[in-house]
């Protein structure tokens, strides 16, 4: 090993970061799994939180009851008063950078008020460098809260299109799952999962219990339960190569789907 690393050394200090050997050597180690225990779960803003009291309180009791037995990192996502915020913003003319801090801070919000119910249970909510106490919340309390916008803020990647920014909380949530290389990701929402067609819109739309990166792509389900670009980033996992998305406005959900049961939609990267 340490010969390798020698080499891979040589090669950094010689090479564009974007050689092709230089990549290869990169990937001659296997990464290691920081909390391969803990399961990500991200709470939909507009789907959930934005509820309030019906949708939310029995999401926190299975918060509460599951962390007996599942270490958890809870995400949430920006909601309504995020979209409110876009539209002023690009009205405006501001760039996608701004739109992304805006949506960031709606999204802390959520977290702040989850965050606030679980707090008489000992989990609390994260933001910035509080993400690099999460070990030690999972060992005390298995359970933290953390605002699922990814922290790109001015430096996010901009749209092909538009201004809205592309990597949002479904993205942010992921991206954690991913880096720490946890054991699942599971996206609660407010529908039964994947659908041919926004089943809000297309009330003749067909579930999809299952389905793959690819055939997911060209099938261009844009407008799905899911944000597309969470789809490259799965297609390019080494931990989390799939994702599961429920409906957490139905009792028990959550709960089944932390014990591996097929609840949902499953999207794989294979």
């Amino acid at each position: 090993m340490p010969h390798e690393a020698a080499e891979l050394e040589a090669l950094l200090m010689e090479r564009s970061l974007t050689d092709e050997e230089l990549l290869r050597a990169t990937d001659a180690a296997p990464e290691y799994r920081i909390l391969p225990d803990a399961t990500v779960i991200k709470i939909g803003g507009q789907s959930v939180i934005d509820r309030g009291r019906a949708a939310v309180y029995p999401l926190v009791d299975e918060i509460v009851a599951a962390r007996q037995d599942h270490q958890l990192l809870i995400g949430t996502g920006a909601g309504t008063r995020a979209r409110h915020l876009y539209s002023i913003a690009a009205d405006l003319g501001l760039p996608t950078g701004v739109l992304t801090e805006i949506g960031s801070a709606v999204a802390g919000q959520n977290a702040s008020m989850l965050g606030h119910l679980l707090a008489k249970h000992g989990i609390s909510a994260v933001e910035g460098a509080g993400l690099s106490a999460v070990p030690l919340y999972l060992s005390e309390v298995r359970a933290v809260v953390f605002g699922g916008m990814p922290p790109y803020q001015m430096w996010m990647r901009v749209p092909a299109e538009g201004l809205i920014p592309p990597y949002r909380t479904d993205a942010g949530c992921y991206l954690l799952a991913e880096t720490f290389g946890c054991k699942a990701m599971i996206y609660v929402k407010d529908e039964d999962g994947l659908y041919t067609a926004n089943p809000k819109t297309h009330p003749d739309a067909t579930f999809i219990p299952r389905i793959t990166v690819g055939e997911m792509q060209a099938m261009d389900l844009h407008d799905a339960v899911l944000e597309f670009p969470v789809l490259d980033l799965l297609k390019a996992a080494r931990h989390v190569r799939s994702v599961q998305v429920i409906n957490g406005l139905k009792p028990g959900n959550l709960t089944r789907a932390l014990a591996g049961e097929h609840v949902g939609t499953i999207i794989s990267a294979d």
